[in-house]
């Protein structure tokens, strides 16, 4: 196969679509919305994701966009449905957008001769491929699945701010199939477009719909297990949560990734896929005790930084919060603890001070309009009497270490992710790691005090 359509033109879907056209395929990508299409036919990135525009520049006239689904099913021969599948309150996934997508490709396939390759790459509930997406796509082309068309689920495990790297190079790849034929055809597009030698599981579409939640559940879990090691070595003197992950990475029945030991995960994709496999067990009987316990773990990993950092704030002063998207690389805000911290702290009538170099600024205020946006990462911290490292974007780190000082009282730096070692012990700043023993402890008011004059601040 050499010519793929994207039905979709977000923060995967656009990636996607040029990771294919510069490896060589000719892509068809379509969206709704008219502002998309025409920026990425006029060689302009719809949406922010690192490296794109370099890629969109080496499809050398592969890659074009189009409002009109059933154009781009028809001049393709496989087409990837990357559309949004929003939480509905039940914790499920909402398949609202997918379904008028299947009824287009559907329309396109009933007039269209030969065999064409559907893949659902958007995360959806166990039992939607084979159910109500392959039953549209049947009812609507007036072809049966498997004989005619194919149908795969093959959710991609990408993190907005790598995503053109994380195609490319994925751990696996992971395919519920219609039939063999189907499941075939889509292994050889990824061989042709993955840059590394992947394996691939290849199995029936409920089986792929669990194993989607599952990892990331998994990860969630591995990830809120290492905040919990962190707060236990905080109340440890001597304790580092360094050294304890770092040597628990190394027993390969864990691994070291997703073993920080920091503040909570967020994003687009951990926490809803978390709660969906809670929604899940519920709606079958099954008991989901532990999907739970980490979705309660996380969301108060939130209050606990609050308590933190108002239990270092000296008088009526600003708190500084620096990063608010959920990861550097990105600018999604979504579930970030950063804008989730400011959003509580303000709750409470503490003045907050935030910025980010990505983040959409109208977004941020529209969530939480009592805090003040600064201009510059260094206004933030002028502005502040403690400051939360909160996402570690690189221009953060390369702050010198006087700009983070104040002479007049030390500044309270809270590292939430270890940083920023090099303000350790530096006059005018008192630095607090997370996972340390000791760091997260307030000092007494008159220590505090006594060591600001020992400096002759």
């Amino acid at each position: 196969m050499k010519s793929i359509s994207i039905m979709g033109l977000g923060k995967l879907g656009a990636p996607l679509a040029a990771c294919f056209a510069a490896r060589g395929f000719r892509v068809c990508a379509m969206d709704v919305d008219a502002t998309k299409v025409d920026a990425m036919n006029r060689g302009i990135p719809p949406v922010h994701e690192p490296e794109l525009a370099e890629l969109m520049q080496e499809s050398k006239g592969r890659l074009r966009a189009t409002q009109d689904a059933e154009e781009a099913v028809r001049d393709s021969e496989a087409t990837f449905i990357v559309v949004g599948t929003p939480s509905e309150p039940s914790g499920g996934f909402s398949l609202r957008y997918v379904l008028p997508v299947c009824e287009a490709i559907g329309r396109a396939l009933r007039a269209k001769q030969g065999f064409h390759l559907v893949v659902l790459t958007s995360t959806v509930m166990p039992g939607s491929t084979g159910e109500e997406v392959k039953d549209l796509l049947e009812k609507t082309s007036g072809k049966v699945c498997g004989r005619d068309f194919g149908l795969c689920y093959s959710p991609e495990f990408i993190a907005l701010g790598t995503v053109i790297r994380d195609f490319y190079y994925p751990d696996f790849l992971l395919i519920g199939e219609s039939d063999p034929r189907s499941g075939q055809l889509l292994a050889e597009i990824y061989g042709q477009v993955c840059k590394n030698s992947p394996a691939i599981a290849r199995m029936n579409f409920v089986n792929a719909e669990i194993t989607k939640l599952a990892v990331n559940t998994y990860v969630t879990t591995k990830i809120s297990f290492a905040n919990m090691l962190a707060r236990i070595c905080e109340k440890l003197p001597g304790a580092d949560a360094s050294m304890v992950t770092g040597a628990l990475g190394l027993d390969t029945r864990i691994g070291p990734k997703y073993l920080k030991g920091a503040v909570s995960y967020g994003g687009p994709c951990f926490p809803r896929d978390n709660r969906a496999m809670a929604a899940l067990s519920a709606r079958v009987g099954a008991t989901s005790d532990l999907a739970e316990a980490t979705d309660r773990f996380n969301r108060a990993q939130i209050s606990w930084l609050a308590e933190l950092v108002k239990s270092h704030r000296g008088g009526d002063g600003a708190i500084g919060i620096l990063g608010l998207t959920y990861k550097p690389n990105t600018d999604v805000v979504e579930e970030s603890f950063g804008l989730l911290l400011a959003m509580e702290l303000s709750s409470a009538n503490v003045p907050v001070v935030v910025y980010d170099p990505s983040a959409n600024r109208e977004l941020v205020l529209s969530r939480a309009r009592a805090i003040r946006f600064a201009g510059s990462a260094r206004e933030c911290i002028e502005s502040a009497d403690v400051v939360v490292l909160a996402t570690p974007w690189q221009e953060f780190l390369e702050i010198s270490s006087g700009e983070w000082a104040r002479q007049s009282s030390p500044r309270t730096v809270i590292d939430c992710w270890r940083a920023l070692e090099h303000l350790k012990g530096l006059d005018g700043v008192r630095y607090v790691r997370l996972g340390f023993g000791g760091d997260v402890q307030k000092q007494p008011v008159e220590m505090l005090s006594r060591s600001s004059k020992e400096r002759g601040c």
